[in-house]
């Protein structure tokens, strides 16, 4: 066997499959952002026919030959070759392991799952959903059996999102936090609050809250010649270097939601526009796991977004944008409002405090389901139950509980550990690279963020798969993730708010 030659069609193959994936995503994008209503069955076709194309093609006879090939004679590989015949091989074997019927079907199911999702939380109707989400997690228990997972499927569901990772460590990991969290919240709680009234009863026009949006994610480095920014029900992103999509939407009376929606898209979308342009298409082109993907968004979004400094460089451009409603407004008083920690019902507006505690109560939700311990018809119930133990308020509808997410109508389960992974993993980043550049709070105040978006580039995006998710990070900060660098941070920055 020739190596080099083999090596290159494999490549060249790999780099096939990655742009059936990328139109792939722009479709979901386009049926979520633009697509008519009964435009949902032909498109459902489309995107099962692109994954199971996609998926034929990952699993033909000739390239699997020569994946396995090279596997073999890996050490005869460079750094980077051996990198990405490790990762395409997992593909590979992944791919191998499910039928394709399986992957046309989930495909199919996602289109009109999500279609029944969007109009049960506009009716607040969860009985609409329900039969879509019971069909969703029964193909995702198929899906892990098909993959080795039968007797663990949430392992097989946590796999796809955070690779490597179990139920028993990501509970290990949860179940610190929340140890730590929870009385750290109650000692808040009991501090004096803060009435936040004074911001929420004012107009704030769409159109304005959205140019000052775009001026905030232009300005920390989102590129608009490789990306756009477009309102949707749910925000998200989807896109790779070159054509990156991120949405948000907008609540006139809190021009918090839209604008911290948008630059944690923006993080997201960073985060693929810093991949090395040599690898695009290839392992080493693409993000390492979904935990990664958060620790860039949720460190854009708070450690950045919610701090004083970043605040000092962009408030008096927020007053001239809104003059009448926040000219006579302190920096402080501002400060203080986007960093006001309350129990709420929605997780996207939740506060950095009460974040993971959402996080929680969905994870002990999907192992209950997936278990079998729950009906899906009980799940309103059991969710209601859970927001009450974990916040203490009750849920009024299911519109603002259990249909709140779109991501159980996308198939996504196991996929809401990576938001607290991308809590903690943040906040290790933020400690070395503080060691690292010195002055990070001066670098805020000044608006000079291209040292931390390089920073970012060089130690998390350059990578790719390079290295698995927590040796990464480990390599990155030496250090183990773990719960103690987040707590120390909310410590620093909510004791003084709240004169702990």
């Amino acid at each position: 066997m020739d190596s080099k030659k083999t090596y290159e069609e494999v490549i060249a193959w790999t780099k096939q499959i990655a742009v059936i994936g990328d139109v792939i995503g722009h479709l979901h994008w386009d049926q979520r952002v633009n697509m008519p209503p009964k435009g949902i069955t032909g498109r459902s076709e489309q995107l099962a026919f692109l994954e199971g194309l996609s998926h034929r093609k990952l699993t033909e006879p000739e390239m699997v030959a020569k994946v396995n090939e090279l596997s073999e004679v890996a050490d005869r590989l460079d750094d980077d070759a051996r990198v990405n015949i490790r990762e395409i091989k997992r593909d590979v074997d992944q791919a191998t392991k499910v039928p394709t019927a399986l992957v046309e079907e989930i495909s199919r199911h996602t289109s009109l799952s999500n279609a029944a999702w969007v109009e049960a939380r506009q009716k607040n109707d969860f009985n609409h959903f329900a039969p879509f989400l019971e069909k969703m997690i029964d193909l995702n228990k198929q899906k892990a059996a098909a993959l080795g997972f039968a007797d663990k499927p949430y392992d097989g569901m946590l796999d796809q999102f955070e690779p490597f990772a179990t139920e028993a460590k990501v509970k290990a990991l949860l179940d610190d936090l929340r140890e730590r969290l929870v009385p750290f919240f109650h000692k808040i709680l009991a501090a004096q609050p803060y009435d936040v009234s004074w911001l929420t009863g004012r107009v704030y026009p769409t159109d304005k809250q959205r140019e000052f949006g775009l001026d905030v994610i232009r300005e920390i480095g989102f590129d608009f010649e490789g990306g756009r920014q477009d309102i949707s029900a749910h925000p998200f992103t989807v896109g790779t270097k070159g054509d990156v999509r991120v949405t948000t939407r907008f609540n006139e009376s809190d021009l918090r939601q839209s604008l911290f929606a948008m630059i944690h898209e923006a993080g997201h979308a960073l985060y693929e526009q810093g991949m090395p342009d040599e690898h695009l298409g290839t392992p080493l082109g693409q993000s390492v796991s979904l935990g990664v993907h958060e620790s860039q968004s949720r460190f854009w979004e708070n450690i950045v977004g919610r701090s004083r400094p970043f605040w000092q460089h962009f408030y008096p451009q927020l007053q001239k944008t809104f003059p009448e409603q926040l000219g006579s407004v302190e920096l402080d008083d501002f400060y203080r409002a986007v960093n006001t920690v309350a129990p709420s019902l929605i997780r996207v507006e939740a506060d950095e405090v009460t974040y993971n505690l959402h996080v929680v109560l969905r994870f002990e939700i999907e192992r209950a389901f997936v278990a079998g311990e729950v009906k899906v018809t009980d799940l309103p119930e059991l969710w209601n139950a859970k927001v009450k133990h974990y916040l203490d308020i009750d849920v009024p509808d299911n519109a603002a509980g259990v249909l709140q997410d779109v991501h159980w109508s996308e198939g996504f389960m196991g996929y809401f550990p990576t938001y607290t992974i991308g809590n903690l993993y943040s906040a290790q980043l933020r400690d070395k690279m503080i060691d690292d550049l010195g002055d990070f709070d001066g670098l805020l105040a000044k608006g000079e963020f291209a040292p931390i978006l390089d920073w970012l580039r060089s130690n998390v995006h350059a990578h790719g798969k390079r290295y698995h998710a927590d040796e990464l990070i480990e390599r990155i900060t030496g250090a183990k993730p773990s719960a103690e660098p987040f707590m120390n941070y909310l410590a620093e920055k909510y004791g003084p708010l709240y004169k702990l």
